[in-house]
């Protein structure tokens, strides 16, 4: 995942989920298509990050898929320029995704309409491109599972939150706030509030043991008079508000202050890709992977579902297995594109 509020960001008003989504994407295409739109809403957009996470393909070709992607109308890279209130200003970089196909003309409005746009939930500093972290972040290979033990492992403790050392702390602050056990779990909500609010641990601190009487014969109970009293106000965070929008390349970030884009990719990169034009035998070859295709397509629709539903869905409430759906469709169409004939549409 990208830093909060940044990563993949959906364009909206897009139309229900279908096989056909991706049908006119060349089959790789087709495929990473499919793995970003099941991505959550945040994910890390870098080549290089999905690259890492995704099982077949390596950087340079989630590279020249991502920007077939973006030529084709699904994504693009957009930046912004965030003024808040308390006068600091910064330049994010957001990724935009629509599973529905969409034109320049569409992407250019949609740019637009970004300027004045309230973004006061979502204007941390850093870009939406988080690349070298993330990789860095990604395990190089799995560990493996340890055996089971013969004996149950001893549970483990509870950890220990920031709100209940501080008030385990008082007794050592001062004697005459010696807190129960009891004291401290039932005043850790509150203690947590604090912290919550921008107070420090030794905010909390001063305030239950400042100004004592010379004899405290009831510590929690003070304590928790004190906490809601005392309680800090809550903090408005500042407003936050687009105030300049402008497209940059998917391939290299570049933006359109310096050269032109078009359908959201660069001139320059627009030759890199024109002089490496795609082969017969390259095109013959993913079209033979169509059928590994349906049945990834199957597998993330399963797990999203999973998701929603909160556990598997089993395939005795369908007609046909999902799997199999997919996977008969994808290679028919294989077969007819192989034949010179047209693929046919997904009839859900």
């Amino acid at each position: 995942m990208a830093n909060p509020g940044y990563g993949k960001r959906l364009a909206g008003d897009e139309a229900p989920h279908a096989d056909p989504d991706f049908a006119h994407l060349l089959p790789r295409e087709a495929e990473v298509a499919v793995f970003i739109d099941h991505l959550d809403d945040g994910h890390a957009m870098g080549h290089k990050v999905l690259a890492a996470e995704h099982p077949r393909y390596g950087q340079q070709a989630m590279r020249t898929a991502l920007t077939r992607i973006t030529e084709a109308g699904h994504l693009r890279w957009i930046k912004e320029h965030i003024t808040v209130e308390d006068n600091t200003m910064r330049w994010v970089t957001r990724t935009y995704w629509s599973r529905t196909r969409r034109s320049p003309q569409w992407w250019a409005q949609f740019a637009r309409e970004r300027h004045g746009k309230d973004v006061t939930r979502h204007h941390q500093p850093g870009l939406a491109r988080i690349e070298e972290a993330m990789a860095a972040l990604v395990p190089q290979a799995a560990e493996p599972a340890p055996e089971r033990e013969s004996e149950p492992a001893p549970d483990r403790e509870e950890p220990v939150g920031a709100a209940y050392r501080t008030l385990t702390g008082l007794r050592t602050a001062e004697p005459r706030m010696a807190l129960t056990e009891g004291d401290c779990r039932a005043l850790e909500p509150l203690a947590e509030q604090w912290l919550s609010r921008g107070a420090t641990p030794n905010d909390i601190t001063r305030a239950l043991t400042e100004g004592l009487p010379p004899t405290v014969s009831n510590p929690g109970g003070l304590a928790r008079r004190r906490l809601e009293s005392k309680m800090p106000p809550q903090q408005r965070e500042p407003r936050a508000k687009v105030t300049r929008v402008i497209m940059a390349c998917a391939t290299c970030d570049q933006d359109e202050r310096t050269v032109k884009i078009d359908r959201g990719i660069c001139e320059d990169c627009r030759k890199e890709n024109e002089a490496n034009p795609v082969s017969d035998a390259d095109i013959v070859k993913e079209f033979e992977e169509i059928a590994f295709l349906g049945t990834t397509s199957a597998y993330y629709l399963k797990k999203k579902l999973e998701r929603a539903t909160g556990g598997p869905v089993p395939d005795t409430f369908r007609p046909v297995p999902i799997e199999d759906r997919v996977f008969y469709h994808y290679r028919d169409n294989r077969d007819r594109i192989a034949n010179g004939l047209p693929p046919r549409r997904w009839n859900p």
